[in-house]
């Protein structure tokens, strides 16, 4: 089967697991918090869930050392992610949420990993590592999708359950088609010698990619819920979350149309970071200039920064890249997990999320700042 079939099939896979396994809740927040099932503390706590089952399928996909063990993890994740959204239908309060949320985090975990690696293996086998690149506009797409579903749905006045319905379709047609056009996995070379200690720049990175999961959290949770507030439940505030997702397409194509080859992964990463600080830092303006400000500077680096990580990850570590993947989405997840936390207390001790977008953003300036801290120019080393 073509290699541009294959990687078509991983696109679309990321499109279940991360448009809609995880983040189909955030349209989904307005619906949940005016029928009365949870209030915007306890939202933050349902999000933290899926963020927690996130990092438990990142570490568990860590143990998918056989093509048999990873094929399962795919497999059954997305698989997972159409039942679990199914099973949101007639759902409802806290915890039978939080639950959902729990195992949709584990399943796109799993998608996530397995898939990564699976992409941009093939891509770089095929020489067309810009393809590789593509892959993670899928996500984009799943959130311009579901953000369009819910504008339509919203429109005829349906509610959370209808949304859940449309989602789980979605993610059920789209699943039935990719799952025989998925590349296989591969057994793992055996290493060659000792093991390779990790480049101390490399350690920086897995830092930084901690406080970027903290960071860009809580705008990409909240944004529909912080356009509604602000509209009023006006239509008009639904156009937030696709422009997000489409604003997050556009980061992924100009980074995979930038040169691959002289450097300057290190330096578009950091700019990246330091625009994604800016945008969470905008959403705390009032009315409609900040949010905007915070769809284009969020969303644009939103899924570029993914990239932007996984490929100087790959430069500084060629190696151990398999291994490497799996340990950055794990400390990826711990940022994220602590995002909704920061968001449930600042909304139960100060009413909204000001302070957690503060925090937010001062998390995404040190992040980059690590990465100018710690240039792969001095190849030094740590132990792995």
């Amino acid at each position: 089967m073509s290699p541009l079939i294959r990687l078509f099939a991983c696109f679309l896979a990321l499109l279940v697991a991360m448009g809609v396994g995880r983040f189909a809740l955030t349209p989904q927040l307005p619906h949940l918090i005016a029928e009365g099932q949870v209030d915007l503390t306890a939202a933050g706590l349902v999000a933290a869930a899926n963020y927690l089952g996130y990092l438990v399928g990142a570490l568990d996909a860590l143990n998918a050392r056989t093509p048999r063990q990873a094929r399962l993890r795919l497999s059954g994740g997305l698989w997972a992610c159409v039942l679990l959204t199914l099973a949101s239908v007639p759902a409802e309060g806290f915890w039978l949420h939080a639950l959902l949320r729990f195992g949709l985090g584990v399943a796109s975990a799993w998608v996530l990993v397995i898939v990564t690696g699976l992409s941009q293996r093939l891509a770089a086998d095929t020489g067309r590592p810009r393809l590789g690149s593509l892959v993670f506009a899928g996500p984009a797409l799943g959130v311009i999708l579901t953000g369009l579903l819910a504008l339509e749905l919203n429109l005829r006045g349906q509610g959370s359950a209808a949304l859940w319905l449309a989602f789980g379709v979605l993610a059920l047609v789209l699943t039935l088609l990719v799952q025989p056009l998925l590349p296989s996995p591969v057994p793992s070379a055996p290493p060659q010698g000792p093991a390779r200690a990790r480049p101390r720049a490399f350690l920086a990175l897995l830092g930084a990619y901690g406080l970027v999961g903290l960071g860009y959290i809580i705008p990409a949770t909240f944004l529909s819920q912080m356009a509604a507030a602000r509209f009023h439940g006006q239509w008009q505030a639904d156009l937030f979350w696709p422009a997000f997702g489409l604003a997050a397409a556009l980061g992924v194509m100009l980074v995979s149309l930038r040169p691959q080859s002289g450097g300057g992964t290190r330096r578009a990463l950091v700019t990246a970071l330091w625009l994604q600080a800016l945008g969470t830092l905008a959403c705390t303006l009032p009315g409609l200039a900040g949010l905007t400000l915070g769809v284009i500077l969020c969303g644009g680096p939103f899924l570029a920064g993914m990239q932007l990580v996984m490929q100087y990850a790959r430069e500084l570590d060629p190696a151990g890249h398999a291994r490497n993947v799996g340990l950055l989405t794990a400390a990826f997840a711990l940022g994220q997990l602590a995002g909704p936390l920061l968001a449930a207390i600042s909304s139960h001790f100060g009413g909204d999320l000001q302070a957690a977008l503060y925090v937010a953003g001062g998390g995404l300036v040190l992040a980059g700042g690590l990465m100018l801290g710690t240039p792969a120019e001095t190849n030094s080393f740590a132990k792995a």
